[in-house]
């Protein structure tokens, strides 16, 4: 039976992705591609038990890409009347024209090409109406404030639900799409102190409410995480260990991904250049790719260009096995797509054997981070440099909050000094990670 809170069905879509081509050609394109994606949302916000927002969203799109021999045009549009895409498809087919030609453009090779479409669970959709959200998120909000008095303020509760298909075609004769959905809780409070402000936050995300995190979960880790970080102290510029909190850690991993990605690799704008096949991080780092985890939240049976996709270990106790390629960087380097085109699929990281307790007291003396500041890394050189917030430990044990500190290194040095990664492990993206200790990092303060 149709959905018909939209539009079009999915075969629906995937046939418009087709007849899209089928213009492409028409016009004397050598080869196209063509993305068509359907969405449909709701957020909902609260904030000090009053509705603040009520938000719908309806969005649709097409975008297509052609080839005349070397040279690529692409266009795109909002409207899906037969008429708006062919006048997209003359646009894309007008642009290239005027384009230089590129010898490492051109559709992702055909033997790549995805041929089996498993269904890997990622669709279900949350029929919830909007005072139910706000019932919803009206108990995320007052479990934060009931966590401690010292909670004055609130920035407010959301409940957000989205769904869509998409479908993506091109000229290799490749069909594929699938519907897919994402849900979310958050909320965010305030503390104050007689000597200073906090504010804090904890959210929880999944491809199906059931496996959210409990509204009331959620409000009060806001609040606790909040109230913590009161009557902060200025320590003394030091190097010492360093815990990245995992919410943090997987920015580490994000940055180790960027510096080996197609992009980076061949513009020569990474720390890790040459660097298949040779030690990059410690022994303790294992890092894999599992892009068809049920419901996973990075999951996906192809890539952006059709390109199937595989789960490989890329990084095997501390060396590295693979890039991250699209078609056209793979080309650039004389390698093949990985299937990446668009990004990771499920980065898993092996953990240590430490829980939290356990990372704190392999740490001994040092900085327990909570909360980056700016964008401090060098992709080129790999130097770190970022304005932080955390805690101060002492022989295991959280003594004080700490914040207007620096902490820098290097990223290449960062790696190699992993000495622990938690079994704390988050999902809430596309890198699931624990937190991760770093043997020695500058501190500097004030």
């Amino acid at each position: 039976m149709a959905d018909l809170r939209f539009s079009y069905s999915l075969d629906e879509i995937k046939q418009m992705s087709e007849d899209v081509l089928k213009v492409a050609k028409a016009h004397g394109a050598s080869a196209a591609e063509a993305e068509l994606s359907l969405s449909i949302g709701q957020n909902v916000s609260v904030r000090l038990n009053e509705v603040e927002n009520i938000e719908y969203n309806r969005d649709k799109g097409m975008s297509v890409t052609v080839y005349f021999g070397q040279q690529k045009g692409h266009a795109s549009t909002s409207d899906l009347s037969s008429q708006a895409l062919r006048d997209t498809v003359a646009a894309a087919c007008n642009i290239a024209k005027y384009t230089a030609k590129d010898e490492f453009c051109g559709l992702a090779d055909a033997n790549l090409m995805a041929t089996d479409v498993p269904d890997l669970d990622l669709y279900h959709p949350w029929t919830i109406s909007v005072d139910e959200a706000i019932a919803i998120g009206k108990e995320c909000e007052a479990a934060a404030l009931g966590v401690d008095a010292r909670i004055t303020n609130s920035e407010g509760a959301s409940v957000s639900t989205g769904e869509g298909y998409f479908a993506y075609s091109n000229s290799h004769g490749f069909t594929g799409g699938y519907p897919s959905s994402r849900h979310g809780i958050s909320c965010s409070v305030i503390a104050e102190s007689e000597v200073n402000m906090q504010r804090d936050y904890w959210y929880s995300t999944a491809r199906a409410a059931a496996d959210l995190q409990a509204a009331a979960e959620v409000g009060r880790i806001a609040g606790v995480r909040t109230v913590r970080r009161l009557n902060a102290k200025k320590i003394k510029t030091c190097q010492v260990p360093v815990l990245f909190e995992a919410p943090l850690a997987s920015g580490l991993i994000s940055s180790l991904v960027s510096a080996i990605s197609g992009g980076n690799l061949y513009r020569k704008s990474s720390f890790l250049l040459d660097s298949l096949g040779k030690q990059i991080a410690s022994p303790l780092l294992n890092i894999y790719e599992e892009p068809h985890l049920k419901k996973g939240l990075a999951s996906s049976p192809f890539d952006n260009e059709g390109v199937v996709t595989h789960a490989r270990q890329l990084v095997k106790e501390g060396v590295l096995q693979g890039y991250m390629l699209g078609s056209y960087s793979a080309r650039k380097l004389g390698l093949q797509s990985t299937g990446n085109a668009g990004g990771n699929h499920n980065l898993i990281v092996q953990s240590s054997t430490q829980d939290f307790a356990g990372l704190l007291a392999q740490m001994g003396t040092g900085l327990f981070v909570t909360e980056l500041l700016g964008h401090g890394l060098n992709m080129v050189t790999g130097d770190y440099s970022r304005g932080a917030a955390g805690f101060w430990v002492e022989n295991g044990v959280i003594v004080h909050p700490v914040e207007e500190i620096t902490i820098a290194s290097n990223m290449a040095d960062m790696l190699k000094m992993i000495t622990a990664i938690g079994t704390d492990v988050l999902v809430q993206g596309s890198k699931q990670v624990g937190s991760i200790l770093i043997e020695r990092m500058m501190v500097a303060s004030d």
